[in-house]
């Protein structure tokens, strides 16, 4: 009898989690945000000079130089540069 009522319970789980699942991925085809979350726009990379990473503009290290501002992913990369 406990056998059964786990199993079940085993089942239910595994089903709901599986109902989850496809309901997201079919959001992700329609191009409509899952549940609880907001459709973002995505961020714009740039590369890194001196190593070829690339980084969010926002939260990288910056210099600007003959006009031109270059982002770079760490201190020794920006030295690097200025060098």
């Amino acid at each position: 009898m406990v056998r059964f009522l786990l199993l079940t319970i085993l089942l239910v789980v595994v089903a709901r989690l599986f109902w989850r699942l496809m309901d997201a991925v079919m959001a992700g085809a329609r191009g409509v945000p899952g549940p609880g979350g907001q459709r973002r726009e995505p961020v714009k990379l740039v590369r890194d000079p001196v190593c070829g990473t690339y980084v969010p503009p926002r939260s990288s290290l910056s210099l600007t130089s003959g006009g031109s501002t270059h982002y770079f992913c760490s201190e020794a990369c920006r030295q690097k540069f200025r060098r």
